[in-house]
């Protein structure tokens, strides 16, 4: 089948090709790529193409090698950063690979960067959402002003090219668009407002919410100052894969949005009652418990209250290799923080957020203490005694039997955990 037969023109005002029925050629995929980016005006402009680290599934090297060709004797000059909003960075090795599948670097005409968002000189500052914008975009639920950001490289390039993928999301809905730009390649200012602000929604809210979330509207208003011209390839993929089921092209904006309609009918499994028991089964692309987190907040919304979710992972050995706050502060739910806020205000916001996303909903109240919906149990490569003083339950791996757990109608196990959300009907 042609790109021509495939594309359409998606409501959003994207360019789409696929469904969520299709499963794309790479052939397809590459004259859709040249097609959009042939009607776009990039020569003798310089491009920089946004992209994910290696926690995202996708076929990258197809897409920035489509990219790629596309711009090549028109853009003045390509840069690729890697959008690891405050990820581990990638080795040069390790961005070879990712980038081309193979370890050795083979693309002298192009730049590649990781986002160093440790380094102060690596952003420059675009523009202030100020209190009374954040408290109306936010619903009520924040009223602080927030300098915004960003990775310089974006704005010393006439034109930012996003190529990323769209899943739920526990922060903002659905990820992708301009969610690569913030917290993508952004300043720890806007990371930590709007992961804040999406917490105080709590995770089970948002994830998997279609349209402008709150978040989604920050997110929106923040791209909005920037001053370079932003363009976007979102792309759907098959969970766990190379495969993809669909291609959008356009404004940040409006390819998100088409993508997401794709990812909300390929990436969600309804249930139709809770369960005891998940075990989720963490793929080694999530290195360490940061990341490694998508396994719980993915499946936490169809576990009955009481029940467990317990997160397979032995190749998990340590909590957060970036973000060390997180073995004082602890993993828990939202009220806990809330209830004693001024014990917590100083520390990082997106640390506090990502705790409440390992936890879950809860309660907490001086008297009683917190109380967590469920139980969250690693059995990880982590030791006892961490996980314990971080508040969450302890499993030896060998101790889990997959097979009788399997077994057992009140447990779910999920292969490939942290892209596919749950939900119950």
């Amino acid at each position: 089948m042609t790109t021509t037969d495939l594309s359409v023109h998606a409501p959003t005002g994207a360019a789409l090709l696929g469904d969520a029925g299709t499963v794309l050629d790479a052939d397809a995929v590459r004259a859709f790529v040249g097609q959009q980016l042939a009607a776009c005006d990039v020569d003798g402009r310089s491009v920089c193409v946004l992209v994910p680290d290696a926690t995202r599934s996708l076929p990258l090297p197809l897409l920035v090698g489509a990219v790629r060709a596309a711009l090549a004797g028109r853009a003045s000059r390509v840069t690729v950063l890697v959008a690891l909003g405050t990820h581990q960075p990638m080795g040069e090795a390790q961005l070879a690979r990712h980038l081309t599948g193979d370890p050795a670097p083979r693309w002298p005409d192009v730049e590649v960067r990781n986002h160093e968002w440790w380094e102060p000189d690596a952003l420059v500052t675009i523009g202030r959402i100020e209190a009374d914008r954040v408290h109306e975009l936010s619903g009520g639920r924040l009223r602080t002003a927030v300098d915004v950001r960003l990775n310089r490289a974006v704005v010393e390039h006439d034109v930012a090219l996003v190529v990323g993928p769209v899943f739920p999301h526990e922060v903002v809905g659905f990820s992708g668009g301009n969610k690569y730009f913030f917290p993508g390649v952004a300043g720890q200012e806007i990371i930590d407002l709007t992961h804040w602000v999406g917490a105080l929604i709590t995770s089970r809210d948002t994830i998997g919410t279609r349209g402008t979330t709150p978040v989604r509207a920050l997110i929106d208003e923040a791209a909005a100052l920037i001053p370079t011209q932003r363009l976007a390839l979102c792309v759907v993929a098959r969970s766990g894969t190379d495969d993809l089921h669909a291609v959008a092209f356009g404004s940040p904006e409006a390819a998100w949005a088409a993508a997401a309609d794709v990812s909300a009918e390929t990436h969600v499994r309804y249930l139709d009652r809770p369960v005891r028991r998940v075990v989720s089964l963490v793929p080694t692309k999530y290195e360490d418990m940061w990341t490694a987190a998508k396994g719980f907040y993915k499946v936490e919304p169809v576990v009955a209250d009481g029940g467990e979710v317990l997160l397979v992972a032995p190749h998990v050995r340590s909590v957060a290799e970036t973000h060390p706050e997180i073995l004082e502060v602890g993993y828990h739910c939202r009220d806990y923080f809330l209830g004693q806020w001024e014990r917590f205000r100083h520390l990082p916001w997106g640390v506090l957020a990502h705790s409440t996303h390992l936890r879950g909903a809860g309660t907490w109240d001086p008297v009683a203490g917190e109380q967590g919906r469920v139980q969250v149990t690693l059995a990880t490569g982590i030791d006892r005694a961490t996980v314990e003083s971080i508040g969450l339950g302890y499993r030896s791996p060998d101790d889990v039997d997959l097979d009788a757990l399997s077994a057992d109608p009140d447990t779910l196990v999920v292969p490939n955990a942290g892209e596919v959300l749950f939900r119950l009907r």
